[in-house]
C-alpha cells in the first residue's frame, strides 16, 4: 500500500509552490481575460495553467493515478484505481473579482474513497492537510472540529446558487430559519475553504448543493479526520459526486433536521 502520510506532504508541497504562481498572477490579472464556461461558470489562464503545474506535480508523486479535474487538463481512465481529484482555483470568482478567498484543493482517491487531501488557502498560506485514519492538520499542528454541540451556538457556512435556480425558494426558507437558531451564516465563496475552516473550528458547520467532487473531495476528508461528520442532505454518503453536503461538529444532526425539512428534490 502506499505511504498516505508521505503523498500527503509532497501534495502540500507541490500545492505551496502552485499557490505562489496564482498569487504573483493575481497582481497582474485583468478581467478582460475572463472566460464563461456556462452561466456565472467563470475560468481563466491562471485556473488553466495552475492545474497543468499541479497535474505535472501529481503524476510524478503517483504516475499510476488518473485525474478528475476541474479545467479538463488530464482525465481518469476506467481501469485506474487512483485518482487526483483537482480544483487549481477553488474561489475563481473571489479571484477574478480580488477579493483574497480562495485556495487549491487536491485530494486523492481510491477507488470511490477519498484518502488524501490538500487545502491550501493562498492568501493566508494556511495549509490544510488529511490522510486516511493519520487525522488533520493546518500547516503540521493537529486540527479538530469545534466542541459545540448545539445549532444556537454555531457559527455556519454556505454557499448560493450562481447557475441552477430552481430550488431557490426552498434555499432561502433553509437559510430563513438557520439565521434565527444560530449565530449567523458566511458565505465565503469557496467551499474548500469553507470545509477547512469547519475542520479548524472556525465554522461549526457548512452546507451546500450544486457542488461539484474537486470543489469538496479534499475538505470533506479534512473534516471527517478532523471530528467531523459529512453527509448529503438526506443524511448518506454520497456527497462528494452527489452535487450536495453537510458537514459540521457535533450539532449536525440539529443542522440536517433544519435543511431535511425544507429540503425536496423532486
Amino acid at each position: 500500500m502506499i505511504n498516505l502520510e508521505y503523498i500527503t506532504s509532497q501534495v502540500a508541497l507541490l500545492a505551496r509552490q502552485t499557490a505562489i504562481f496564482v498569487k504573483q498572477a493575481a497582481s497582474e490579472f485583468k478581467r478582460e481575460s475572463i472566460e464563461y464556461k456556462g452561466l456565472n461558470d467563470l475560468v481563466s489562464y491562471v485556473d488553466k495553467q495552475a492545474e497543468e503545474r499541479l497535474v505535472a506535480g501529481l503524476s510524478k508523486i503517483l504516475p499510476e493515478a488518473g485525474f478528475i479535474a476541474e479545467e479538463g487538463t488530464a482525465q481518469k481512465t476506467d481501469d485506474q484505481e487512483f485518482a487526483w481529484i483537482v480544483d487549481p482555483v477553488d474561489g475563481t470568482t473571489n479571484y477574478m473579482h480580488g477579493l483574497p478567498v480562495f485556495a487549491i484543493s487536491i485530494a486523492l482517491m481510491h477507488h470511490n474513497r477519498i484518502v488524501s487531501g490538500v487545502v491550501f488557502e493562498i492568501n493566508r498560506e494556511e495549509s490544510f492537510t488529511a490522510w486516511l485514519g493519520g487525522g488533520a492538520y493546518l500547516n503540521g499542528t493537529r486540527i479538530y472540529v469545534s466542541s459545540a454541540k448545539h445549532l444556537k451556538d454555531s457559527l455556519l457556512a454556505t454557499g448560493f446558487p450562481y447557475y441552477d435556480f430552481k430550488q431557490t425558494d426552498q434555499y432561502l426558507a433553509i437559510l430563513k430559519e438557520l439565521m434565527q437558531k444560530s449565530h449567523g451564516l458566511r458565505r465565503m465563496g469557496s467551499a474548500a475553504v469553507d470545509l477547512a475552516y469547519t475542520a479548524c473550528g472556525r465554522f461549526e458547520g457548512f452546507f451546500e448543493y450544486n457542488l461539484k467532487p474537486w470543489d469538496v473531495a479534499a475538505g470533506t476528508l479534512i473534516v471527517q479526520e478532523a471530528g467531523g461528520i459529512v453527509s448529503d442532505f438526506k443524511g448518506g454518503d454520497d456527497f462528494v459526486f452527489g452535487r450536495e453536503l453537510i458537514a459540521a461538529c457535533g450539532m449536525f444532526s440539529e443542522l440536517k433536521d433544519v435543511i431535511e425539512t425544507h429540503w425536496n428534490q423532486e
